[in-house]
């Protein structure tokens, strides 16, 4: 009867650190993993005018490899996380903005991911404007798992970035209204780095209803950033996910 005891004791020992060291692997798994997560959607906050923040910045744990995208709260400003680090952007005047290193903000609607490993390829240069950018990702990427994150570094010979200004306390019902103070800025000859998102199945959530990319634009020297939205591009390297 004790021997007997002693071997279901073991038995039970066995079993239970067998689970745990699956637990564990499992959890490992998962802080590699490359997954889009959506917060949010673009067309709740054009047609139904919800501004607020769905999500803090600051709450967004696991900081490493992160990459991220949207507007902020109450249409104020842009956001971009590049490797790890959030940038805030918001207007000045007309001809200046404001790029400040921050993870103290809130979005409307936002796109995320973890990416540590990057596969580097050389875009054509016959690539020049952002629908021939789109049409060369999507082409190389037929058999990649949608939606992904994925960066561009290079040059812009002449670019258009906005940022979202709306007035405090107006209302938004529609795309028109929601631009209601937007600002465009115009770059000439700047060496950039761009986040962007790619899926065929988000527009309206976080692409726009023409695109199946949502782009953000920041100076390498980090004094201009925005949403991207016509560039001549010049000497590309893009960076897709390593699965």
């Amino acid at each position: 009867m004790k021997v007997h005891f002693v071997k279901s004791i073991v038995l039970l020992l066995t079993i239970s650190l067998f689970s745990c060291n699956n637990t564990k692997e499992k959890s490992v798994s998962h802080t590699s993993d490359t997954d889009v997560q959506v917060i949010g959607a673009m067309k709740d906050v054009m047609w139904k005018g919800e501004l607020q923040g769905k999500i803090s910045l600051d709450t967004i744990k696991n900081k490493i490899g992160l990459y991220g995208i949207g507007p902020e709260s109450y249409l104020t400003g842009e956001i971009l996380i590049m490797e790890g680090k959030s940038y805030v952007s918001r207007v000045v005047t007309d001809s200046t903005m404001l790029v400040k290193a921050t993870y103290n903000t809130a979005a409307p609607f936002f796109v995320y991911a973890n990416v540590i490993e990057w596969e580097t390829i050389k875009v054509p240069t016959k690539v020049k404007d952002m629908l021939a950018l789109e049409q060369f990702i999507d082409s190389i990427t037929k058999e990649a798992k949608r939606p992904f994150a994925f960066k561009v570094s290079g040059k812009v010979s002449e670019a258009v970035i906005h940022i979202q200004n709306l007035p405090k306390g107006a209302s938004v019902s529609s795309p028109e209204e929601a631009h209601q103070g937007q600002i465009d800025y115009n770059l000439i000859d700047e060496a950039i780095d761009i986040v962007g998102f790619f899926s065929t199945e988000h527009k309206a959530i976080f692409t726009h209803h023409d695109s199946f990319m949502h782009l953000h634009l920041i100076s390498k020297d980090k004094s201009k950033m925005g949403h991207l939205d016509s560039a001549v591009f010049e000497d590309l390297t893009l960076y897709l996910p390593r699965n």
